[in-house]
């Protein structure tokens, strides 16, 4: 029986049911449980018990034996079992692509890990103009994943800033008491064009793009530079102790050279810098990838720095009027870049 909007239906694999609000997806279907939530749920999970076609017709005694039939063998979900490491709170968002050899043109999928043993009841948010707008909220098992949204690609630019909100807690017994929390991303929608942002993971079976909340119970805090620390970075002068990583991420498959300026492709760890400190180092990264080509003449050079709040494409304009006045830049294609990247034509 194919599943309809205003069916009623009972979960499969776990305690629950109510009544088909919309479809979420090909796969997903929003149910509207009996406090009113909606809860996404896979269509191979549910089972009707009332069809929305049959709901005011009689009864017959064939269906009446169904029913009865039905709730006999209706079995509670599965006791939650708490894994050995899970009481260490761990809270991943991830995105994965509809269709992987598609990148270019692909939507998206995005979830919300727990691999922890506690209930945590989550807030999903993204900045518009002044405020925030709620985009999904509720309340995920221990050591489950739960269905946030889909993302068509025209949709990415709305998720540039999210936030998830979250506290923790288990149920029936005692538990160590954790922090609420919540976390800012400024998320680079360039990386979604780009099929080695999507890689093999401990949560998907498929590759994906992952995003730490919490790991090991400390909040993930992503670093948000200030445009006066670009100032006073620019200006400063001493060798910084950090090593930077020998390996740039380079397309040697193009004669376009591409160069990722963020800072988790430069150095190992940005623990002990501040924002000061990291703006510096993809400045030196760009000014020695500069000074490497300057005499190879129409050599193009594609620097990728995402948007955020622009600071590093600013800091890097900079550098090209004092310093490269000849060179000629733009911004870079956006169909193989989106945005948060500059194109640079050595002259």
């Amino acid at each position: 029986m194919a599943l309809k909007i205003g069916d009623k239906v009972r979960f499969l694999n776990s305690i629950g049911g109510g009544v088909v609000k919309r479809f979420v997806s090909k796969d997903l279907v929003a149910v509207e449980e009996e406090d009113g939530f909606e809860t996404p749920v896979m269509i191979k999970e549910c089972v009707v018990i009332e069809s929305i076609s049959t709901k005011n017709a009689p009864i017959s005694s064939y269906q009446k034996n169904i029913n009865q039939e039905t709730k006999n063998t209706y079995s509670p979900a599965p006791k939650i079992v708490e894994t050995k490491d899970g009481d260490k709170l761990n809270l991943i968002l991830a995105f994965l692509p509809l269709d992987e050899k598609n990148i270019q043109t692909t939507d998206y999928e995005s979830f919300l890990v727990n691999n922890s043993n506690y209930f945590v009841q989550y807030n999903y948010l993204c900045k518009q103009g002044k405020g925030w707008i709620l985009r999904n909220t509720g309340i995920i098992e221990p050591n489950q994943q739960i269905f946030l949204e889909e993302i068509s690609k025209d949709k990415l630019n709305e998720l540039e800033r999210i936030c998830v909100q979250f506290t923790a807690h288990k149920k029936d017994k005692n538990f160590e008491l954790k922090s609420p929390g919540s976390v800012e991303i400024h998320l680079d929608t360039v990386k979604f064009y780009k099929l080695h942002s999507f890689q093999e993971n401990n949560y998907f079976e498929d590759n994906a793009m992952i995003y730490f909340i919490v790991k090991n119970d400390q909040q993930q805090q992503m670093f948000e530079i200030k445009p006066e620390e670009i100032e006073w970075a620019m200006k400063s002068k001493g060798d910084l102790k950090t090593p930077v990583k020998q390996s740039v991420n380079i397309n040697l498959g193009s004669s376009i050279l591409e160069i990722d300026l963020h800072a988790n492709e430069l150095i190992d760890s940005t623990v002990g810098l501040v924002n000061s400190d990291i703006i510096r180092i993809q400045l030196d990264k760009f000014n020695e990838i500069m000074k490497e080509n300057l005499r190879i003449k129409g050599k193009k050079i594609v620097f990728i720095h995402g948007k955020g709040e622009g600071v590093l494409r600013k800091a890097i304009l900079d550098e090209l009027k004092i310093k490269y006045k000849s060179c000629q830049y733009q911004d870079a294609s956006f169909r193989e870049y989106g945005f948060g990247a500059t194109m640079i034509t050595i002259k």
